[in-house]
């Protein structure tokens, strides 16, 4: 346990030592954890999960809308064929669904998932999906901005609980690919 770097939180603790605060794919995630950072650079806070959504967590919490960075999941089609991805964008901005995440996988349209098919395909709730622990096929397309900041707070998977990481680490999952201007 240790102070957050960002963020007023009680405590932060590798989240690969609290399972009881992320989603199952995320533990899965960390257990086999082959990124180029120490899986201990992985911070888990403890939060309330009815202030889950960005704007009421922010303010709760005492995190700009710059040091928080949202995963949207992203269908992707091409004639019968889809194509999921998440996307990470700063909560100052917004994914560039139609220009950049569809030219990028290839697709002739793009469209936020229904959220019924996110949580039931990534096995993660609804306002806390996260880029860890995603389906191994799934591109993870990680704006500039993100990839570049210092720490950042993402989904942990649940509502309750959110993961403080460096934005280094984002870029560096497996299917990570930094996009400048992902984020409008």
């Amino acid at each position: 346990m240790s102070a957050a770097p960002i963020g007023n939180f009680e405590a932060a603790w590798p989240a690969v030592d609290r399972a009881d605060l992320v989603a199952a794919p995320v533990t899965k995630a960390l257990a086999g954890w082959t990124g180029a950072e120490p899986v201990e650079s992985v911070l888990v806070v403890d939060t309330d999960p009815e202030l889950a959504d960005t704007a009421n967590f922010g303010e709760a919490y005492e995190v700009a809308p710059e040091l928080s960075a949202n995963c949207v999941v992203v269908a992707a089609k091409r004639g019968q064929d889809v194509t999921y991805a998440a996307c990470m964008v700063l909560a100052s901005t917004r994914a560039d669904v139609n220009g950049l995440v569809r030219k990028h996988l290839g697709a002739r349209k793009a469209s936020f998932a229904p959220m019924d098919e996110a949580v039931s395909l990534t096995g993660m709730q609804y306002g806390g999906i996260t880029p860890i622990g995603l389906p191994d096929s799934w591109p993870v397309l990680v704006d500039a901005a993100v990839a570049d900041a210092p720490y950042v707070v993402i989904g942990s998977g649940n509502r309750r609980g959110k993961i403080i990481v460096p934005g280094k680490v984002l870029a560096g999952l497996p299917g990570a690919t930094v996009l400048e201007g992902l984020g409008l």
